[in-house]
């Protein structure tokens, strides 16, 4: 069951520069860098209120965040809803006629399960179903 927003993901070019500025704006020390090697990114999370904002980098040059930041920008890449049923939101989504891109959960670079739905689900901007 879908419990409610667990974070904003937003892709960037330069997460420490993004890091700076926004630890500037909220008078906060700068949350620590995670690196994933394996997946060529780069995550930090900024906790405001309750929810996250996760901030990604893909060094990798041809991973899916760097090419969505070659398109567009530092931008708001996907929206992550949590749920403590996974399996049973996929499916309820698909039910609903909503196009997934991970029709079976993957595990997450924060290690838990985690499935996209196409970015047509809303018009272009990327949904995320996670667990808490």
């Amino acid at each position: 069951m879908i419990k409610g927003v667990g974070h904003i993901g937003i892709a960037v070019s330069n997460i420490e520069e993004i890091l700076s500025s926004l630890s500037k704006i909220l008078g906060i020390s700068p949350p620590p860098i995670r690196d994933v090697p394996e997946r060529k990114l780069k995550v930090s999370v900024v906790s405001i209120g309750g929810m996250g904002l996760e901030i990604i980098e893909d060094y990798s040059g041809e991973g899916q965040f760097a090419k969505f930041v070659r398109e567009r920008g530092n931008a708001i890449h996907h929206i992550c809803l949590l749920t403590d049923q996974i399996e049973a939101d996929i499916e309820l989504l698909k039910s609903r006629g909503i196009e997934m891109a991970d029709p079976k959960p993957k595990i997450g670079v924060r290690g838990k399960k985690i499935a996209f739905a196409a970015p047509s689900a809303l018009n272009g901007i990327t949904l995320e179903l996670s667990e808490p």
